[in-house]
């Protein structure tokens, strides 16, 4: 199955963290998924590779700027990617891409990227240092 790489993007980078299909109660007015859906999703695989590497709880506190490079369809299948980029004594800055394998033609295509900084806690709320790996 070929991989787009119109954006010079081969394969996904990381690890594969949520794979979900996208169904028609996602859509938005034009009959796309909804953009807030495919963000929701990369953040829930954030978050999972966060919680992963500290060991416990995690909040999201930013997003970097994101770009939808094309649309997701219902039917297809959304693969998002995970990669921890950087950890400092508290955060960490986790590298998420989401792909979509195409229903009708099973190609493999990146749709956008973000990074996602995290914050671990502890159980009040409170960052805590990120225990070594």
């Amino acid at each position: 199955m070929p991989d787009d790489n119109r954006n010079g993007d081969l394969a996904p980078t990381g690890h594969l963290t949520v794979r979900i299909s996208a169904m028609p109660a996602d859509t938005n007015a034009n009959g796309d998924i909804f953009g807030g859906w495919v963000l929701s999703r990369m953040d829930q695989a954030g978050g999972i590779a966060a919680i992963e590497r500290a060991h416990g709880r995690v909040v999201t506190i930013a997003v970097d700027a994101m770009k939808f490079i094309r649309p997701v369809k219902v039917g297809d299948v959304l693969e998002v990617y995970t990669h921890v980029d950087s950890i400092g004594r508290t955060s960490m800055k986790i590298h998420v891409e989401a792909w979509a394998r195409r229903f009708q033609t099973r190609h493999h295509e990146k749709v956008t990227d973000a990074h996602f900084t995290f914050v671990a806690i502890d159980d009040n709320g409170r960052p805590r240092p990120i225990p070594p790996s």
